[in-house]
């Protein structure tokens, strides 16, 4: 037969357990700040109201991750070359906008915006120096700077598409500095809207 002590004991031993397993429920500290009272005379500010009991916060819920922007992607078969808007050429393993290729963006610019109903297609040209990815990445940069710059100056960005042909369209093959020099370079080609 157990003793009452014993029994005692183990009971103690077994509360003692459980409420080391469980732990002790803690209210949660709120800290609540009181705005400082206007000034003025004859303002009574009224005591802090007694803290509140809060549950624990609840788990904020998972934001949707935002749907990724499709934009159609140009048919430059349906586009047809721009004789008024002549190819501007970019410094080898560059894709800044140069002082000729910035005033000659300013003249298409102008033809653009007096020819709202064409929509534009600038094709970014590297030459065959690089790999394949570097130069589609480095012709793509081309086209951009092209097409950042022609916004700046008023044309709308809806009617500008992009495409990089990277190495793979050149201007001419022979293996000169003048030949790589036509090769890096942003094309115009345009499509009526």
């Amino acid at each position: 037969m157990i003793s009452t002590k014993h029994h005692h004991a183990v009971v103690t031993a077994a509360v003692v357990l459980v409420l080391l397993a469980t732990g002790c429920a803690r209210r949660p500290a709120i800290t609540q700040a009181a705005a400082p009272p206007p000034t003025g005379a004859n303002i009574v500010v009224p005591p802090p109201a007694p803290a509140p009991v809060a549950a624990p916060p609840a788990p904020a819920p998972a934001e949707a991750a935002p749907a990724p922007v499709v934009t159609a992607r140009p048919a430059p078969e349906q586009f047809t070359p721009a004789p008024q808007l002549p190819d501007i050429h970019f410094d080898f393993d560059k894709f800044t906008i140069r002082a000729d290729a910035a005033k000659t963006l300013r003249t298409s610019a102008e033809w653009l915006k007096g020819n709202p109903n064409q929509a534009l297609l600038i094709e970014g040209h590297c030459d065959e120096r690089g790999t394949e990815a570097y130069n589609l990445a480095l012709g793509d940069r081309r086209a951009k700077a092209a097409m950042d710059f022609l916004v700046a100056l008023g044309v709308p960005a809806a009617r500008i598409s992009v495409v990089s042909y990277g190495e793979q369209r050149p201007e001419c093959s022979e293996k000169t500095e003048e030949c790589w020099r036509r090769n890096r370079r942003a094309h115009f080609v345009l499509k009526a809207q």
